[in-house]
Formats: C-alpha cells, sequence, structure tokens
C-alpha cells in the first residue's frame, strides 16, 4: 500500500472513530464511559441504547486495531 493509500486510509479510520465516539455518547448521555471503560455502557437502563452503544463500541474497537495494524 503507497504513502496516499495509507494517509487516506488513517484518515478514513479517523472518521469512524469520531462518529463512534459520538454515537457513544450520544447513546450513554455523557463522556465518562471513556475513562471508566466499556462496564459504563452496561448500566444504560435503555435496552435500545445500551444496545446502540455496544454496537459503537464493537466498531470503535475494531477502528482503533486497523488503526495500530496500518501505523
Amino acid at each position: 500500500m503507497g504513502i496516499a493509500q495509507t494517509k487516506n486510509l488513517l484518515r478514513r479510520l479517523a472518521v469512524l472513530e469520531q462518529e463512534a465516539v459520538e454515537a457513544i455518547n450520544r447513546a450513554c448521555g455523557h463522556e465518562v464511559w471513556q475513562s471508566v471503560g466499556f462496564d459504563a455502557l452496561d448500566s444504560i437502563e435503555d435496552a435500545d441504547r445500551r444496545a446502540r452503544a455496544n454496537y459503537y463500541y464493537g466498531q470503535l474497537q475494531v477502528v482503533r486495531e486497523l488503526q495500530d495494524a496500518v501505523a
């Protein structure tokens, strides 16, 4: 993979990372999960919001793994 392709991939991954963080913040209603971790998502009472937060947390983990592999 060329340098330009790598940079473009990293930019797209950064956008996906930001979107996932924002979606988790909306689902949780706060940013505390970032310091507490995954356990904070399980405390969400609304099942739909908890499912959404868990989905985006999984997406966030995949994006970060890809970023680590590419960088």
